[in-house]
């Protein structure tokens, strides 16, 4: 009897925006998954690189859409950039935040003095997404960068998923400050480093498998850290993303959406004449790839990704040959 995915790993380092929820709603089907995984005794931790809420807000959140979790299950970009600037500045030191409550909460807890003006000489400026951030918050942390504030951004994220399609995430927000000073802020979500040593401190995990939606944070994370990552297709990243990746952007694993934890896993098969999974076959004719077949589409883009990825080598698929490919996929 073939094991499922999930009994792979001893925790699942769950991305939340695109995997979890869009905005408010939960993504169909993952609360019954993530609840499954919980009883099969999985460790779950929902590790997200939005900076707004606090722990405390997210599990509740998470618990009204059915989804097994409490504040010490969620690791935050703010807590890895609380963290970063504690090892850096000392015990008590005003930081400036241009952001929410999630960050002020993170740097409370690290043991430093959230401040809101420059005139407080601030050690450091640390900048997380906000729904309410103002021009003059943007104005005050330009201004203590100029004075010599370490610049440090939650994330770098250019856009974040909601019910109504993707809007613009803090990587695009810190390009003010940025800009405006001339000074590159040091990013502690992902996919540095910061976020995912804070994951591990957390947790304890020993084989986590890190599940996200975006091949640039979620699954270079992954590759980064040199652990097992599942990319599934309620988010983000679409078939086109995954058969153009670099090395750094393919996952190990390939799923719709997280309901695929519970299932075995999807190994491609090479053959001489190209490589197949289920009921397809990708193959290359000239500069030209090639998908037949029928069942499963997922099973299809598996396929084709591991025809892309072995031809692009270290580098990237060139478009144009896959738009056969992809119009025979259909999701």
């Amino acid at each position: 009897m073939q094991t499922a995915l999930i009994d792979r790993y001893d925790t699942l380092l769950l991305d939340l925006d695109g995997v979890v929820y869009l905005g408010r709603v939960a993504v169909p089907g993952a609360p019954e998954a993530l609840t499954r995984a919980h009883h099969t005794g999985v460790r779950l931790a929902y590790v997200t690189n939005n900076a707004s809420r606090t722990p405390a807000a997210i599990a509740e959140h998470l618990v009204s859409l059915g989804v097994p979790a409490t504040p010490g299950d969620v690791v935050t970009s703010a807590q890895a950039a609380a963290r970063l600037i504690a090892e850096r500045v000392p015990a008590g030191a005003a930081v400036l935040v241009v952001g929410g409550m999630g960050l002020r909460r993170a740097l409370r807890d690290q043991g430093l003095r959230p401040v809101t003006a420059a005139a407080e000489a601030p050690a450091a400026v640390v900048q997380g997404i906000s729904a309410d951030l103002s021009y003059g918050l943007l104005g005050e942390g330009a201004l203590a960068v100029r004075q010599g504030a370490w610049f440090v951004a939650a994330n770098a994220d250019t856009t974040m998923p909601t019910e109504r399609g993707p809007l613009p995430g803090n990587g695009s927000m810190t390009r003010v400050i940025a800009t405006a000073t001339g000074v590159e802020p040091v990013v502690a979500g992902k996919p540095e480093a910061p976020l995912h040593r804070e994951s591990m401190i957390r947790t304890g995990a020993e084989r986590p498998l890190i599940v996200g939606d975006r091949l640039d944070t979620d699954i270079e994370a992954a590759t980064r850290a040199e652990v097992d990552s599942l990319l599934v297709l309620s988010g983000v990243a679409g078939p086109l993303d995954l058969l153009t990746a670099p090395p750094r952007h393919r996952p190990t694993h390939l799923g719709r959406d997280v309901s695929d934890l519970h299932r075995p896993p999807a190994p491609v098969e090479r053959r001489e004449d190209g490589w197949v999974r289920g009921g397809w076959h990708a193959r290359w004719a000239g500069d030209r790839l090639r998908l037949s077949g029928e069942g499963d589409p997922l099973d299809g883009l598996r396929a084709a990704c591991a025809a892309a990825w072995h031809r692009a080598g270290d580098g990237s698929a060139d478009e144009d040959g896959l738009k056969e490919a992809l119009a025979v996929l259909s999701f």
